[in-house]
């Protein structure tokens, strides 16, 4: 089974922090719209015809999208591919577009997970990062997502912004801790090149938190789930009930996804695929009929460092004996090699074949899985 992830490149206004590719001008809605249909098209049998489990909206704002454009979007998958009954229907987005009668009409298109960008609960912060929203909507967009019967909600929030205190970040995980929610993103602050808030960090007019800071941050977000009944299941997500999301769960098991729209990825298994991130350039390409889009071919270290990439991140971890049977014996001796160091430290956990990393292996993942890789 596969998944669907729907790259919707429109926002209203630019979050100081954000990287991920979108624009303004919302005026290119429709013609987007029938360019997405076209790439559908094309691309149907990416996935070998595999049934959808998942339906991802992304972005950019998917909440800009009128209740009637997601409705056509939704039916057109379902015309296109074999989506199941069952299929989980994610869709991202802002606070303040979650009114009741928007929440109702999304709902009967089909959404059945929302994932809502509250980022913080005190207006001080949203400010700073430029975010649309204020922290009375970002409580009231979860409680009317529950009055309308939507019972599958993930909220993110930051960490480690500039001047955040402990007290600051306690407060905001105490506010969604006392709300119907099922899963939390949580993500520390990254300057992104391109950002406003990378230009003013290299211009020194603003100023990062300090390391100690963020481990504190990071393990008060871990003990704070966990005292609230939710499972740490990657290093970013939380859940209650073992509510993960399907689809990035598919993502970290190595499942095929089929990525549309400007800047969406794509994985099959044996390659990798990249929508050129303009939309404008998205739109031209697929009227007439060129390309759009980047591709690589995965070989046998690239399939070992993806699986790698993804698993160790995660309560699942990395197998060794997966690594013999999928990859083979040089790199399972690779592997073995180059977690030898982590052994016996308090950043490894090793059971039978299964290594995962530890609350403080989790906070330098980056450094662990870059020597475990196949330069």
């Amino acid at each position: 089974m596969s998944g669907i992830y729907i790259h919707i490149p429109f926002c209203r206004q630019k979050c100081y922090y954000c990287d991920f590719y979108k624009t303004v001008n919302t005026s290119l809605t429709d013609k987007f719209l029938s360019a997405l249909k076209k790439e559908v098209q094309q691309r149907k049998n990416y996935l070998g015809n595999e049934p959808i489990e998942t339906i991802y909206f992304g972005g950019g704002t998917p909440s800009v999208l009128k209740e009637n454009e997601l409705q056509d979007i939704l039916s057109f998958l379902n015309q296109e591919f074999k989506v199941l009954p069952n299929v989980e229907i994610t869709f991202e987005a802002n606070p303040d577009d979650l009114s009741e009668s928007y929440l109702k009409g999304i709902y009967n298109a089909g959404v059945n997970r929302l994932s809502i960008g509250i980022q913080s609960f005190q207006d001080e912060y949203l400010k700073k990062m430029n975010r649309r929203h204020n922290a009375k909507q970002a409580v009231e967009s979860i409680e009317n997502a529950v009055k309308i019967g939507i019972k599958n909600i993930s909220a993110d929030l930051i960490y480690g912004l500039p001047n955040l205190t402990d007290n600051d970040w306690k407060a905001s995980l105490n506010q969604v801790f006392q709300l119907p929610v099922q899963h939390l993103s949580a993500y520390h602050l990254t300057y992104h090149e391109g950002t406003a808030f990378y230009t003013w960090l290299k211009k020194g007019t603003l100023k990062e938190l300090k390391e100690a800071d963020s481990i504190s941050q990071f393990n008060l977000l871990v003990e704070a789930t966990k005292k609230n009944g939710f499972q740490q299941y990657e290093i970013s997500n939380f859940a209650k009930e073992e509510m993960y999301s399907k689809h990035n769960t598919s993502y970290w098991m190595g499942k095929k996804y089929l990525g549309l729209g400007p800047s969406a990825h794509s994985f099959n298994g044996d390659s990798r695929r990249w929508n050129v991130s303009h939309v404008e350039s998205y739109i031209k390409a697929l009227d007439k009929n060129q390309s759009y889009f980047e591709e690589e071919i995965l070989g046998a270290n690239e399939k070992y460092n993806e699986y790698i990439l993804t698993r160790i991140r995660t309560i699942w971890g990395v197998s060794i004996n997966y690594i013999q049977s999928n990859f083979g014996e040089e790199k399972a001796t690779h592997f073995l090699k180059n977690i030898e160091k982590y052994k016996g430290t308090e950043l490894l956990i090793h059971k039978n074949d299964i290594f995962t990393l530890s609350r403080k292996g989790l906070f330098i993942s980056d450094e662990i899985m870059a020597d475990l890789m196949i330069i």
